[in-house]
């Protein structure tokens, strides 16, 4: 599908737009407490515009952005300059070497992959340490009462439920995930700023309550599902 940069970005500086942002922010910083940044490299597939990894830069990453939209990509070189590498390429199947990062990312991408899962098979072979998604829940409020044929990129996408992001996590990576949180579960009008609102929404619930979810894999120093794959190795334990 076609990328209008321009659109995309219009959203978040609508009311609804800025506050659901502000509360996958506090989500982000939520499931990432646990991995050091410094001098850690992170890649996101289907980086976009090069918001998220704005945020992940200011949080002390080494990013990489690689997206498949000429568009994108360019909006995310005028945002972040020389802050980040950024690529033309296809998020299920990149460039880059095994275990060439740290971490991966893949946010708000994976509903919009022809592929998703080898996009999510393949984010877990260009990280060593482990990968994170954020994804949009199927069964929350707000997809029961928004997303039905509006139009919108949101519409576009194919949600899914907590129950099928696990069973895509344990079949794409071998592990089970580490962390995994949501917000927004309330209804699209309730998503504005006031104290009520606020409380509501920005908290953190299980990830098959809100409309927002994201997951942490962690590979360091945890017992795989199933044998590992022919590209990951073994941490070395100090």
């Amino acid at each position: 599908m076609g990328w209008d940069p321009e659109r995309y970005e219009q959203w978040f500086d609508t009311p609804e737009g800025r506050f659901a942002l502000d509360c996958e922010t506090r989500l982000l910083q939520a499931v990432l407490a646990g991995w050091p940044r410094r001098g850690h490299k992170l890649v996101e597939l289907g980086c976009g515009t090069g918001l998220m990894l704005e945020m992940l830069y200011q949080m002390g990453f080494d990013v990489t952005g690689l997206d498949s939209s000429p568009e994108m990509i360019m909006a995310a070189r005028k945002r972040l300059g020389k802050r980040a590498e950024l690529h033309l390429g296809d998020g299920e199947l990149t460039p880059y070497g095994d275990n060439e990062f740290d971490y991966a990312m893949i946010w708000s991408a994976l509903e919009f992959a022809d592929e998703p899962e080898a996009m999510l098979t393949e984010a877990a072979r260009l990280a060593e340490k482990g990968i994170l998604l954020g994804f949009l829940n199927k069964n929350s409020l707000y997809y029961a009462m928004n997303v039905r044929n509006t139009g919108s990129t949101l519409d576009s996408g194919t949600w899914y439920t907590w129950c099928e992001i696990q069973d895509m996590i344990r079949r794409a990576t071998g592990f089970r995930p580490t962390l995994a949180r949501s917000v927004l579960p309330g209804p699209s009008g309730t998503w504005r700023q006031g104290r009520v609102c606020r409380a509501v929404n920005c908290a953190l619930y299980p990830p098959f309550v809100g409309a927002f979810g994201a997951v942490r894999v962690d590979f360091v120093n945890m017992r795989p599902l199933n044998p590992l794959f022919a590209w990951r190795t073994e941490p070395e334990m100090g």
